[in-house]
């Protein structure tokens, strides 16, 4: 009767262990999905904002020569040339 008592008792853990393993990998993947539909939706208004902004300079246009060629000697000098 004792064993019969034992091996009900380790059947019912061992369902709700995986039943909660279950429900817990459950909800991750949805929680991934979820995440990801957010951060693409966000990465598309991120371009679509990027996409307006036509008067945005790149590196080049914000240094001026004289900068650019104080970076150059810096980096000579840097490297011992």
């Amino acid at each position: 009767m004792e064993q019969a008592d034992l091996l009900t008792q380790a059947l019912n853990l061992t369902m709700f262990g995986m039943g909660f393993v279950f429900l817990f990998l459950t909800l991750l993947v949805f929680v991934t999905k979820v995440t990801s539909v957010i951060v693409q939706k966000l990465e598309a208004r991120i371009k679509a904002d990027s996409n307006q902004d036509n008067n945005s300079t790149t590196l080049e246009q914000e240094i001026d020569e004289e900068t650019k060629f104080v970076i150059e000697q810096a980096i000579k000098m840097h490297r011992g040339a």
